[in-house]
C-alpha cells in the first residue's frame, strides 16, 4: 500500500504500479490516484515538451492538453506494468500524443474543451517550485526528460526524508543544515562549521551525515522501486538516474 505524506503542501504518495492500476478505475479513488500521478510526473513531461517544441507557450498548451486527456482517463489505460518502467510508458505516451496533435494539424488552446479539469500542480506559470531547472539545449528532448525525472525523484525522496526528520525544531534544523551534503552541495571545510553550530563533535557530525546519506539513498531507491514491475531492476534504474544527472 502507498505511504501518505505531504509534498509541496499536497498529499505525497510513494508511486506504486498498484496506484497506476488504480488510476485506470473510474471510481473516486481512481480519479484521485490519477491526479496524484499527474502531479508526480508533471515536470518531466513539461521539460520534454519545452525542449522538443522550443516554444514555452506551445509547450504549455500541449502539456495542459496531454494532462487534461490523462485526467479524463484517455491515456492511462494503456499503461501496463508488464511492459517495464513507468517513465518509459509516460515518455512514450507524450510522444504519441504530440505526434497525433501534429497529424491533426490543430493548435491547442489552454484548457480547450476540458477547462473543468484542474491539474492542481505548479504555479501560475505552470511550473512546480523547487523542481524545475533550466534545460540544457545541448541535450536531446529524451535526455531532458530523463534529467528532470531524476531531479523529481531526488526532490520527492528528499521530502520523504525531511518529513521523517520533522519531529522537533532541533531535528528540522539539523536536517536543513546537513541537507547540502546529501546532494554534494557543501563546500570544503563547511562540515566543521556546521558541527560547531549544531553542538556536535567532528566525529559525531561525520556519523550523522553518513547515516543521513544512507537513509536518503534508501528513500531514492524506494521511490524508484515503486515505478518498476521488477524490483530487481532498481540498481539499474539508479544507474540511469545518476547518468541522467551527469548529462
Amino acid at each position: 500500500m502507498a505511504q501518505t505524506r505531504t509534498f509541496n503542501g499536497a498529499p505525497f504518495l510513494t508511486t506504486r504500479w498498484t496506484r497506476v492500476c488504480l488510476a485506470k478505475d473510474e471510481s473516486e479513488d481512481g480519479r484521485r490516484a490519477l491526479s496524484e500521478l499527474c502531479q508526480a510526473y508533471y515536470e518531466p513531461v513539461m521539460a520534454y515538451l519545452r525542449s522538443m517544441l522550443r516554444d514555452a507557450e506551445a509547450a504549455g498548451e500541449m502539456g495542459h492538453a496531454f494532462f487534461a486527456k490523462m485526467l479524463a482517463g484517455g491515456t492511462i489505460h494503456t499503461a501496463n506494468p508488464e511492459r517495464g518502467r513507468f517513465r518509459f510508458y509516460l515518455l512514450g505516451a507524450v510522444k504519441h500524443f504530440v505526434a497525433h496533435q501534429r497529424e491533426a494539424g490543430t493548435r491547442l488552446r489552454r484548457g480547450g474543451c476540458v477547462t473543468q479539469l484542474s491539474l492542481n500542480v505548479g504555479t501560475e506559470t505552470g511550473e512546480s517550485p523547487g523542481l524545475h531547472v533550466a534545460e540544457d539545449e545541448r541535450l536531446s528532448p529524451d535526455a531532458v526528460f530523463d534529467r528532470q525525472w531524476a531531479i523529481t525523484v531526488l526532490a520527492r525522496a528528499m521530502e520523504v526524508l525531511r518529513v521523517e526528520c520533522a519531529g522537533t525544531e532541533d531535528e528540522e534544523a539539523r536536517f536543513e543544515r546537513m541537507r547540502p551534503w546529501l546532494l554534494g552541495e557543501a563546500g570544503y571545510g563547511d562540515q566543521a562549521a556546521v558541527a560547531a553550530e549544531l553542538g556536535l563533535s567532528a566525529g559525531a557530525m561525520k556519523i550523522a551525515v553518513h547515516r543521513m546519506r544512507q537513509r536518503f539513498r534508501q528513500c531514492v531507491k524506494e521511490e524508484i522501486a515503486g515505478t518498476l514491475k521488477d524490483e530487481s531492476a532498481v540498481e539499474d534504474e539508479m544507474r540511469s538516474l545518476l547518468a541522467a544527472l551527469g548529462g
